[in-house]
């Protein structure tokens, strides 16, 4: 049974048009998705990561975990402030993303480290479009973004200096593993 619910209220915030508020709650809510994505892909990394620099990668996520659940509380309650209700169920997630699944199962920190630089990659250039857009209609929201993006770049940095090399080059000629771990995809 799917639950029903108006998505949208008949206010947004004190001097911003009904239309913009329900037009941020809507860039919010893709957002909302990407950042669900990333904690759970995140925490998959954490749990399946293996190998020569384990503890230091398995150590390094959860406070990025942590901190992305709270990018998610804070951009699920900026909607709501704006009238619209943040849906944060996993089907709508899923339905909704533009991006592929996560590749890699059991695998070595490079493996991970590689594939989450990818990630970083597509969530920090969309976030990025988000607060281009919603600086034209909400100064607030932006100012939301524009932190997120940045604590997401600092992460995206961690991850990058283990694949670094001294001149400079990030190491990403690894192949990605099966999503059960096994290596049967060539």
């Amino acid at each position: 049974m799917v639950a029903k619910n108006n998505s949208k209220a008949k206010f947004t915030v004190p001097g911003m048009p009904l239309k913009d508020g329900h037009k941020v709650g809507a860039l919010l809510q893709n957002r909302l998705h990407a950042l669900n994505d990333l904690q759970l892909t995140l925490k998959h990394a954490h749990w399946n990561v293996v190998g020569r620099d384990f503890i230091g990668v398995h150590e390094m996520l959860d406070p990025q975990i942590e901190l992305v659940r709270t990018m998610i509380d804070e951009t699920a309650e900026r909607m709501a402030t704006l009238g619209v209700a943040p849906n944060g169920l996993c089907g709508a997630m899923v339905q909704a993303r533009s991006w592929e699944d996560y590749p890699v199962g059991r695998a070595d920190t490079a493996e991970h480290l590689s594939a989450l630089d990818a990630v970083y990659d597509g969530l920090i250039s969309s976030h990025r479009e988000a607060i281009s857009t919603a600086g034209e209609l909400d100064p607030i929201t932006e100012d939301m973004l524009i932190g997120h993006a940045a604590k997401l770049e600092l992460f995206q940095w961690f991850m990058r200096a283990h694949l670094e090399n001294n001149t400079g080059t990030l190491r990403h000629e690894v192949k990605p593993a099966s999503p059960t771990g096994s290596d049967t995809a060539k």
